[in-house]
């Protein structure tokens, strides 16, 4: 059976360097993919298509996290590293008190990940850059929202601790029981 593994948290909590570490090693990992949606939406003119239509930006995405989940369990890779998941469409929907529809809840229920590890609001590395809007009082929320919802649908999150990447990587490794 295929471990599908999800690293999620807040904005600039150190999701993607850790997951830029995994692939560095070796690991087989679905990259973050929202950044992508917004900068196609400002080609277009549109400077932050999440706060300017968080349900078109949210459909897009959630098509993307989904076709990054069928590929993963087409591939013949015993454990595959997400860079969020699906369920974050609806943790950040909710962080803005939007309306949505049952697609996005049906997703969620019927794309199932093995692990979730958490990663905890670190203000001593949040940035923001181009894409990332939030403030860091923000992203303390959005974390509130993150393990809400994964909580909501069943999952038991794994929060990593604050440390160098290498550190957090050998901790959810420990935590897999992948020895290299």
């Amino acid at each position: 059976m295929q471990e599908k593994v999800v690293i999620t948290g807040g904005p600039g909590t150190g999701k993607s360097t850790i997951l830029e570490h995994l692939d560095s090693m070796g690991f087989y990992c679905m990259p973050e993919i929202s950044r992508e949606i917004t900068q196609e939406a400002r080609e277009l003119g549109i400077e932050q298509l999440f706060l300017e239509d968080p349900i078109l930006f949210s459909k897009k995405l959630l098509e993307k996290r989904e076709n990054q989940f069928c590929t993963a369990e087409k591939s013949e890779e015993k454990i595959v590293f997400f860079d969020r998941g699906i369920h974050d469409v609806v943790a950040y929907l909710d962080y803005l008190k939007v309306d949505y529809n049952d697609p996005f809840l049906r997703s969620a229920q019927k794309h199932q990940y093995t692990h979730i590890f958490l990663l905890p609001p670190w203000e001593q590395i949040y940035m923001k850059d181009n894409e990332r809007y939030e403030n860091f009082e923000q992203a303390i929320k959005i974390y509130g929202h993150l393990k809400n919802t994964y909580d909501l649908y069943g999952y038991e999150m794994i929060e990593v601790p604050f440390g160098k990447v290498e550190n957090r990587v050998d901790f959810l490794l420990n935590k897999l029981k992948i020895t290299e």
